[in-house]
């Protein structure tokens, strides 16, 4: 009787063992087919050759597209990401691998599908600031007229805009909000990852610590050096303050010299240069199109080292809600670089999920 029973046993064990390995074959084989693929692509800008800072003006796109894609004839909602300053897309799809977040969330049934865009914002500068000059580009035309076009032309999308969505990091984030501020009838969702110059925190323009004299000899962009807030307010100055008729930078200065070459902050110059970079200048501007969007969301790091970033998103929310915008403002423990990248960062847990919830599949 005892042996049967362990024969018994035995048996048992070996008649399931199939449908254990049939299960995880089927498990193996699910997460398999659960990969999108990574298609390079390039525009050749017609839009981007009106610049002074020798943009190339081949561009290379780089598209997720979902792993039900190639076997079906559906639409898919598009998200756009807008690449901060310094990195590339290959940094976003390669570094820090978000095409596998993608995946991983797709087949754990915690994301429906969708098609993911990146483009080439660099520069031969520090890249796009996300406007449009005769200096240093016209990066919002070329996003609205070219890229999304030929996104919608050449791939099966859902051309509709509460089927796409633009998200960025840092610049990035700033771009995001600008391009869903000026462009409500092409974005109709927006999440802004800690985007700066949403305002100008507390900290004046003569207090930035840039070498202003050195940028007012430069002969070229390289002389500037390799001091960031130099690079970057001079990025600005050729972003906001372009000049096409004063090489070799063609752009104004928010310090200019005066007769007796003595170097002095330039008002009028600082203005304007803080009305186009700063958004929370155009916000009055801009209030009936940013009520107009379906879901607005950005986020901020509380430890910034540079807390004018914090002080702007904390008062940018405040502007927002006095104006009747609805959105998420949302202020979280950490650093603008280190919460955001793999399966548990915000991406993940906090921009996939509000893009569930927004976009229509």
């Amino acid at each position: 009787m005892k042996y049967s029973k362990i024969f018994i046993t035995f048996l048992s064990k070996i008649s399931i063992l199939p449908v254990f390995m049939i299960l995880c074959i089927h498990s193996i084989s699910a997460q398999y087919k659960m990969k999108g693929n990574i298609i390079d692509d390039t525009i050749k800008s017609k839009i981007l050759v009106a610049s002074k800072i020798g943009l190339n003006t081949s561009r290379n796109v780089k598209i997720y597209l979902p792993p039900g894609y190639s076997s079906s004839k559906k639409n898919y909602p598009v998200v756009y990401y807008l690449h901060s300053l310094f990195v590339n897309p290959n940094h976003v799809i390669s570094d820090h691998k978000t095409p596998e977040v993608i995946d991983k969330n797709i087949s754990e049934n915690r994301s429906k599908e969708f098609i993911f865009v990146v483009a080439d914002f660099t520069s031969p500068t520090i890249g796009s600031l996300f406007e449009n000059s005769s200096t240093s580009g016209y990066w919002l035309d070329f996003i609205i007229k070219e890229l999304v076009p030929f996104i919608d032309q050449k791939y099966r999308t859902i051309s509709d805009k509460n089927s796409r969505a633009v998200i960025g990091h840092f610049m990035g984030g700033r771009g995001a909000l600008k391009v869903a501020m000026a462009y409500p009838q092409i974005f109709g969702i927006v999440y802004a990852l800690h985007p700066v110059a949403t305002g100008s925190g507390y900290l004046p323009r003569v207090s930035l610590g840039v070498d202003w004299d050195k940028v007012l000899l430069a002969k070229s962009y390289k002389d500037v050096g390799n001091d960031i807030r130099t690079k970057i307010f001079t990025s600005v100055c050729q972003a906001f303050l372009p000049n096409p008729d004063r090489p070799p930078l063609y752009c104004d200065f928010l310090f200019e010299k005066d007769e007796n070459e003595v170097l002095k902050l330039h008002p009028k110059n600082v203005r304007k240069e803080q009305k186009g970079f700063h958004l929370d200048e155009r916000l009055d501007e801009y209030a009936d199109n940013l009520r107009s969007l379906k879901a607005i969301a950005f986020d901020w790091a509380r430890f910034d080292q540079v807390q004018e970033h914090v002080i702007s998103n904390r008062r940018f929310s405040k502007k927002l809600m006095d104006l009747g915008v609805d959105h998420e403002g949302i202020e979280f423990v950490g650093d603008p670089w280190n919460k955001y990248w793999g399966n548990d960062g915000r991406i993940a847990t906090m921009v996939i999920p509000f893009l569930n919830k927004h976009l229509r599949f």
